[in-house]
């Protein structure tokens, strides 16, 4: 299956670098990608406002469902990384039930954009197909 993931800031620049390895997104109700990517899938990168410059294939995907704030300050600890987001960031998500953790495999950046896509909402995750 295909995805596209939309990146606030420098979250698209960190995969494709190498220095980010997992993409987390939470919410209060079961949005993509919460339920629909698996292993193998594909997901091309684009940074909020621009093109596509990338993908990366999934590696593997831990599904959080029914999630409390112990849940979210395990994940923090667990997977936050050496540098790991600001803490306004975990803040936001507290309030959060659902979260998807996306190992990302082997990525590459794009010379032009592969596809076009005229996209005008705010969602920050579409499934392809």
């Amino acid at each position: 299956m295909k995805h596209l993931a939309i990146f606030k800031g420098d979250g698209a620049e960190k995969i494709l670098s190498g220095e980010k390895t997992i993409e987390s997104r939470f919410s209060k109700a079961k949005l993509s990608p919460f339920g629909v990517i698996s292993a193998g899938d594909l997901v091309y990168i684009k940074p909020s406002g621009k093109d596509i410059i990338g993908q990366f294939r999934v590696k593997k995907v831990i599904f959080y469902d029914g999630l409390e704030a112990e849940d979210l300050e395990e994940i923090k600890k667990t997977y936050n990384g050496p540098i790991g987001q600001a803490n306004d960031y975990w803040i936001s998500k507290k309030t959060s039930r659902y979260g998807t953790l996306i190992f990302i495999g082997n990525s590459s950046r794009f010379i032009t954009s592969p596809i076009k896509l005229t996209k005008k909402d705010l969602r920050g995750w579409v499934v392809l197909d």
